[in-house]
C-alpha cells in the first residue's frame, strides 16, 4: 500500500477538508482514516465491516498503523464521518481530476 499510494499528496489534498478538532472526542488522524478508506474501496467493506476487519486482520491494521495493544481501532461510526468527508470532496473517484493528477505524477 505505501508503494502504490502516494500518502503526503493524498493527505495534502484532503486534510484542509478533514474536521479539525473541537466538541466531543479527539479526530482520529488525517492518514489513518484515509488509509481505513482506501480499505473500505479496495475490499468493498462497509463501516462497520472496516471495524471489524481492522480487529481480525493483523494485515490490515498493521497497514493503518494501529497497534491494539496501545490504541482502539476507529468505530463504524468515525469511519462513516470520514467517508462522507472524502466521497463528498469528489476526488475519490478514479476519473476525477484531482485523484487523476496524483495518479499520473507516479509515472
Amino acid at each position: 500500500m505505501d508503494v502504490v499510494v502516494p500518502w503526503a499528496e493524498s493527505v495534502a489534498l484532503v486534510e484542509p477538508h478533514y474536521p479539525a478538532s473541537g466538541k466531543g472526542r479527539p479526530p482520529v488522524g488525517v492518514e489513518r482514516m484515509l488509509r481505513i478508506y482506501f480499505l473500505q474501496q479496495w475490499f468493498n467493506l462497509s463501516d462497520a465491516g472496516v471495524e471489524d476487519a481492522l480487529y481480525d486482520s493483523n494485515a490490515m491494521h498493521g497497514i493503518v498503523g494501529i497497534d491494539l495493544g496501545r490504541e482502539p481501532v476507529p468505530d463504524e461510526t468515525t469511519c462513516a464521518s470520514s467517508a462522507t468527508c472524502w466521497s463528498g470532496m469528489g476526488w475519490a473517484s478514479a476519473s476525477s481530476p484531482r485523484s487523476t493528477a496524483i495518479w499520473s505524477s507516479m509515472d
